[in-house]
């Protein structure tokens, strides 16, 4: 991130986790300035742990997105996150989150034993985390499950809803119930976000035209727009790098 102060890392997780974990990521502000960003959908589940000069250390928990959010980065402000992928919140940490949609609660003190402390080293950070998760995972996982989220991520979410049930087995009912219960959206909804994501580098990179199966360009226009707020070109121009998921992103 060019702006002068903030820093960003994003780590994968080790295979073993890959089936819950998406990332571990931090972000930094060392600056005496705060910056405001906008948060985009990214289909994505956060823990965060965090404090700033003028903010105690605390962790939060915060629900998918569904549409940008404004938001502000406090100067002299340090944090610490995993973002997980779906299946984590029945198999990894048994919490409902059809409530916090577009919302965040904070966590109790000492969550996955973090402390403070442990936002001066983010390798070590990562693989204690890393560690508490591997003895958190459930056995028993439902083969259902585990496959139709590996068709929805390795797609990106461009299958449609009935193609999806055909091949796990399950009907759209069920599964819609499913997402509606444990998540707060419809299957459909959600892919929606992940092929908005997955436009993102394509966006970055100046190519304002469809290519992960929308409609046509009213139709990506239209997407774009709903998720951003904006329109493709004032997306990819990314004036102040206020949106935060495109600045990350490697230049193609």
């Amino acid at each position: 991130m060019p702006t002068e102060g903030m820093q960003l890392k994003t780590v994968k997780p080790v295979a073993e986790l890959s089936d819950f974990v998406e990332s571990f990521w931090m972000i930094s502000n060392s600056s005496t300035d705060s910056r405001e960003i906008i948060i985009l959908p990214d289909g994505r589940f956060d823990i965060m742990f965090s404090y700033a000069k003028k903010e105690a250390f605390h962790a939060t928990l915060k629900g998918l997105d569904t549409k940008p959010e404004q938001a502000v980065i406090p100067s002299q402000m340090i944090m610490y996150a995993v973002s997980f992928k779906l299946l984590a919140i029945e198999y990894l940490l048994d919490i409902k989150m059809a409530s916090l949609l577009n919302q965040g609660q904070r966590l109790p003190a000492g969550f996955l034993d973090i402390s403070k402390d442990e936002l001066t080293d983010f390798d070590i950070f990562c693989k204690k985390v890393s560690t508490i998760l591997f003895t958190l995972i459930k056995t028993g996982i439902d083969s259902r499950k585990k496959k139709l989220f590996d068709l929805i991520y390795s797609s990106n979410g461009s299958l449609p809803v009935h193609e999806l049930a055909d091949q796990v087995a399950w009907s759209s009912r069920q599964i819609n119930r499913y997402f509606n219960d444990q998540f707060g959206i419809s299957l459909k909804a959600y892919c929606n976000i992940l092929r908005f994501r997955a436009s993102l580098p394509q966006i970055k990179a100046g190519r304002l035209f469809p290519e992960q199966n929308f409609t046509d360009q009213t139709h990506f226009i239209k997407e774009i727009k709903k998720f951003s707020g904006v329109v493709p070109k004032t997306l990819s121009q990314n004036q102040n790098d206020r949106f935060i998921l495109l600045s990350v992103l490697p230049e193609q």
